[in-house]
């Protein structure tokens, strides 16, 4: 299993954006530098960055084509505007998933609030060109995993790919393993992964996981299935 810290990945951003970019894969962004330390990513999983606006920031409006744009909401909220869903209010702990297809769609992401707030985004790639864009909004489960992306092209409650978006709430003391390859992010508490103590800022990879949890704790999973 292998660990990448937060901590050790330098700070960047734009606009109202301060963000530490945790997953680049290199077939999209390039060939890394010697000084990046991010991981590529797993399947159409292509990128993940770990981001705070702040107070009353904004992304300001910009496209995204044939490229799948997933945010999670760790603390705080965003007020989305766009072509999609133009006036929704992103809430803590919900998460919007924004297909990109053949056309493409405007956004901009708006910290409403004179405080910080922090937010995970994610870009998947489709796996086929020229779909239909699309909106989808999520609320996280307790106790739970809550499939945010991934299906078979009659999927209905999320965007089809054989790659898999899991987002986990989980109170203290609770259990669970995967078996096979898997990249997961933790953004809330610590758990115990595999024997070994993993905390909020930790991304990890490897084969096979055994899961847990600490504290109430939130994670990330990513997988691919055929």
């Amino acid at each position: 299993m292998e660990i990448l810290h937060k901590k050790d990945i330098a700070q960047g951003g734009f606009a109202g954006i301060r963000e530490k970019q945790m997953v680049k894969e290199s077939r999209v962004f390039g060939r890394k530098t010697p000084n990046d330390t991010s991981f590529d990513g797993m399947g159409n999983f292509v990128y993940l960055s770990d981001a705070n606006f702040v107070p009353n920031g904004e992304t300001g409006m910009h496209p995204h084509k044939e490229i799948d744009v997933i945010s999670f909401m760790v603390n705080g909220r965003v007020l989305h505007k766009g072509t999609m869903e133009d006036g929704k209010i992103l809430d803590e702990h919900e998460i919007q998933v924004q297909r990109g297809g053949g056309t493409g769609f405007l956004h901009n992401e708006i910290n409403p609030d004179s405080t910080e707030n922090r937010m995970i985004q994610m870009w998947c790639l489709p796996e086929i060109s020229g779909q239909n864009d699309g909106y989808k909004k999520y609320t996280l489960k307790e106790n739970s995993f809550t499939q945010i992306y991934g299906g078979t092209k009659d999927a209905v409650d999320t965007f089809n790919s054989h790659t898999y978006i899991e987002i986990g709430s989980f109170s203290k003391g609770e259990n669970f393993s995967f078996e096979q390859s898997y990249m997961a992010y933790i953004t809330k508490g610590k758990i115990l992964a595999n024997g070994k103590e993993v905390q909020d800022g930790d991304l990890i990879r490897g084969e096979n996981l055994k899961l847990e949890t600490i504290e109430d704790s939130h994670i990330i999973l990513i997988h691919t299935k055929e």
